[in-house]
């Protein structure tokens, strides 16, 4: 049995710590924010995400949470559909469905699969020594305000400002700014039926989709100079930008309040890490690869790598190889994407919107078929490979072995769908 630390208690390390769990891993999670709530809004699920969920006994859970029925797609700012597409298309193509849900819900689902005291709140953590796996003596160490601990392995999940990451790759020039701001608001909307869609104009964008439980998800994003604020408040600086769109935009601006929206300037990793890990300690998500939000495939591609990681948590290098290509190439198209949702000429704008609607109308499967490789990724199969040992995994107990074995069945059979057993409950 061995034992790992992860630093960061977002989707991405909360995932690496349920599936090490589920392999026997002693795992500890260290967050620096007083609880797990979660500063962003909602986060959109694709199929490939959602197998990797099913890893850890809670893709079907999740699947059931999907909202987008009927039709949806891209529109201009006056309202003009320029693309359209169905839930249902998109799940026959994909193998199941698009999931958005609030990111809140995803972690307490998350964190529900760990055992009592796996996270620690409040927990500032600093790599002291990355360690060694090819020395039994030399496990990796962190530091916290409670004492230092040793593991096999450190899962660095602290985000797109990773402190793990400039340590272990000090020559590295680490994520910049992507040139545009984004504001995100969740907030209940009564009576508002409406297509889910993301609307493009010049420079600008915006998004409106329904959740299960009613409320909305709205978001925005426009080009503008790295810490830039409104003079006034957020909300009022959403009316200047978008209070003409077309509905149910206006309806959506007239239900937030300043206090709901939070904003945020996009930064990304332009020039891509050598590897995903070193010594002992391996990077995932926005620490590994942080890339624009124009895909809908940071959180996602967070739990891709966290459940591969698990899988090849004794052969980092392993790791590395099966994740890098594979996320370098989807932070590039995230980047076109961006180039292409962000334009400003009025005449490459035009000429934008006109072949998305030819292309759309040519048939909706050729814009859905874009994703086909994102969307069709599976979990690694095969043998797992095991922690080698070193003097953070003390010989295997017995009879400790064979509770934690009890334990996880235990685990599995509260979350055969993907909620603990007592929401199950009536």
């Amino acid at each position: 049995m061995g034992k790992a630390v992860v630093i960061g208690g977002g989707i991405g390390g909360l995932t690496a710590a349920a599936a090490l769990h589920r392999r026997g891993v002693r795992v500890t999670v260290l967050e620096r924010a007083g609880s797990l709530e979660p500063a962003g809004a909602a986060i959109s699920l694709a199929p490939n995400a959602l197998r990797g969920l099913d890893v850890i006994g809670l893709g079907d859970g999740v699947r059931a949470l999907s909202a987008w029925q009927g039709d949806g797609g891209l529109r201009a700012p006056g309202g003009r559909w320029l693309s359209r597409s169905s839930a249902a298309a998109a799940t026959e193509r994909f193998g199941g469905p698009l999931v958005l849900l609030h990111r809140a819900t995803l972690i307490d689902r998350l964190a529900g699969l760990l055992p009592p005291d796996t996270v620690r709140t409040a927990t500032a953590a600093h790599l002291v020594d990355p360690g060694d796996p090819g020395d039994p003596a030399r496990p990796a160490r962190v530091n916290t305000p409670d004492g230092e601990l040793e593991a096999d392995l450190v899962v660095a999940a602290d985000g797109v400002h990773s402190a793990v990451r400039h340590l272990l790759f000090p020559d590295h020039p680490g994520a910049v700014y992507a040139g545009f701001t984004t504001w995100r608001t969740v907030i209940p909307l009564p009576g508002g039926r409406f297509a889910s869609h993301e609307t493009w104009g010049r420079g600008r964008l915006w998004g409106t989709h329904p959740l299960k439980d009613g409320r909305v998800y709205a978001y925005a994003a426009a080009l503008a100079p790295a810490g830039r604020r409104a003079p006034d408040d957020e909300r009022a600086e959403l009316l200047r930008r978008y209070g003409d769109w077309h509905d149910p935009i206006p309806a959506v601006l007239a239900a937030v309040r300043p206090e709901d929206v939070l904003r945020h300037d996009v930064h990304h990793i332009t020039e891509p890490l050598p590897a995903y890990h070193h010594g002992r300690v391996a990077l995932v998500g926005d620490a590994a690869h942080a890339m624009p939000p124009t895909l809908g495939q940071g959180g996602n591609q967070a739990v891709e790598d966290a459940v591969t990681l698990a899988h090849y948590c004794g052969d980092l290098p392993a790791y590395t190889a099966a994740r890098l290509p594979r996320t370098t190439a989807i932070a590039r198209r995230a980047v076109r994407a961006a180039r292409l949702s962000m334009m400003t000429n009025r005449a490459g704008t035009a000429v934008r919107d006109t072949a998305i609607a030819a292309l759309s109308k040519a048939g909706p499967a050729l814009l859905l078929r874009s994703f086909d490789d994102i969307a069709a990724w599976r979990p690694p199969a095969g043998e797992a490979v095991s922690f080698p040992a070193s003097s953070a995994s003390p010989p295997v107990d017995e009879d400790r072995a064979r509770a934690a074995d009890d334990n996880r069945d235990r685990t599995a059979d509260r979350t055969r769908d993907g909620r603990p057993l007592e929401e199950n409950t009536p």
